[in-house]
């Protein structure tokens, strides 16, 4: 059966606190297996009968929906995708070496196509550099996000669609819990 990652935007921020009990009763209600948190943040790992992402994704963003009152931006990756998006670093491991210098992942529901992903692209500076692959945005971040002039916000703007970003270091720990 495969297994899959749930990357949950608007889950714990912005005054919509789930607990993560809840949760994965949640999934379990729409028939998913093995379902697992990882980290308080919308992370959801879980089994499924179904091989479509898209029935998937529909399945579940319908159901929170339902459940919580509210939109949840749902980005399904197999869990051998999230081995390939945890192995990526297209700043090579130098740029990580600064003190303060972050990878952040943004996960999209579809691939940009060229005018979009150069748009992203033409943001770079010296603080901030990206790199799409696939349905990813890497964004490599040289002083702390906050100080940052881009934000996952401005992503979404940017791009006109929703998106959920997390840390690398949360992508690569998931990957090696569960691939």
């Amino acid at each position: 059966m495969p297994k899959y990652a749930a990357f949950l935007r608007a889950i714990n921020v912005g005054g919509h606190n789930i607990k993560m009990d809840h949760l994965r009763r949640l999934f379990e209600e729409m028939g998913y297996s093995n379902v697992e948190t990882f980290i308080a943040s919308g992370n959801v790992i879980f089994d499924s009968r179904s091989s479509s992402a898209k029935n998937i994704t529909k399945i579940i963003e319908r159901h929170l929906r339902d459940a919580l009152g509210y939109e949840v931006a749902t980005f399904i990756r197999t869990t051998k995708e999230l081995a390939k998006i945890a192995d990526r670093n297209p700043f090579g491991d130098d740029a990580l070496k600064a003190k303060v210098s972050s990878l952040y992942i943004a996960f999209l529901k579809d691939k940009l196509d060229d005018p979009l992903a150069k748009k992203v692209i033409s943001f770079a500076s010296d603080v901030d550099e990206f790199h799409i692959d696939g349905r990813e945005v890497y964004w490599l971040c040289r002083i702390r996000m906050l100080e940052s002039e881009f934000s996952g916000a401005f992503l979404e703007k940017t791009l006109g669609m929703p998106a959920t970003m997390r840390n690398s270091t949360t992508i690569r720990k998931m990957a090696a819990k569960y691939t």
